[in-house]
């Protein structure tokens, strides 16, 4: 019997039995930058600036026949006005593992930022989940001010709109199971609902922390990434995360985090790699 953690109501770690999938981790788009541009107020560490390799991701949760989409990345319009490199179209990536994106599998929001919610309009079948206080964020005045309109993409926040009109959204407080093994969990900090998915795998439990952790070096020596809507609850979400077993978190945007799994053959070559068996 394989085994889940799950975050409870005084924000400790706890074990429930439950079933297992394998993680998928795609590569779609890069970006070199610097590390003063990377991190929240980089001079008051009082380090040189450097090269600094930020990586996207999105995540496919595997199952037999079953799969749950975890963020769907930036879309070639963003990609190409924010000079992001493509690497692969999310969307052809997810069709590449023999899943058919409007088979209607279970798309997970883990918050609203561009790079996570382009080509939601690709899932024309999926329930979508999102927690209410990042859809009650984007859909409200403040999100178009400078600071959080920059990481924001208008055209798909209006997409997410529609599957609402379509009684497809789910939002969600504080925690959700959306599939057996799979539990949704909102940290905030980064944005006002980010959340974290916690996967049961064959090798024990995996916490794909999004944007909650950008770069293992943030978690590590407490550096925080440079947008960030509150900073108290940005360090405690790390806080929370550092009570995890070491090796069980997979960052949001570490150039390294593909090299810390088995890679994935085949037409993902190079930009994919697995974290458990698929059964």
């Amino acid at each position: 019997m394989k085994r889940d953690f799950t975050m409870d109501d005084t924000n400790t770690w706890t074990q429930t039995d439950d079933g297992t999938w394998q993680i998928v981790i795609i590569k779609h788009g890069t970006r070199e930058t610097t590390r003063s541009e990377a991190f929240l107020n980089y001079s008051f560490y009082g380090e040189p600036d450097g090269p600094h390799t930020v990586d996207y991701y999105l995540w496919v949760l595997r199952r037999g026949s079953r799969a749950v989409i975890v963020d769907t990345g930036y879309s070639a319009s963003e990609g190409r006005e924010r000079h992001r490199e493509i690497l692969i179209d999310p969307v052809h990536a997810v069709r590449s593992l023999g899943i058919d994106p409007e088979a209607g599998h279970p798309v997970i929001v883990t918050h609203a930022h561009y790079d996570h919610i382009g080509n939601i309009e690709a899932f024309v079948n999926s329930p979508i989940y999102i927690s209410r206080a990042e859809w009650e964020f984007w859909t409200d005045d403040i999100a178009n001010r400078t600071l959080f309109s920059h990481f924001g993409d208008p055209a798909a926040v209006r997409e997410l709109t529609r599957v609402a009109r379509q009684d497809r959204l789910h939002v969600f407080d504080g925690r959700c199971s959306v599939a057996p093994g799979i539990e949704v969990t909102v940290l905030g900090g980064h944005t006002p609902g980010q959340a974290i998915v916690t996967v049961s795998t064959s090798v024990g439990p995996i916490v794909l922390a999004s944007d909650a952790v950008h770069f293992h070096e943030e978690l590590e020596r407490d550096m925080l990434f440079q947008s960030m809507t509150d900073l108290q609850q940005s360090y405690r979400a790390l806080d929370q995360l550092r009570r995890l077993p070491r090796g069980t978190i997979v960052s949001g945007h570490d150039a390294g985090e593909l090299g810390r799994h088995p890679p994935l053959s085949g037409t993902l070559a190079g930009l994919a790699a697995t974290i458990g068996d698929l059964r």
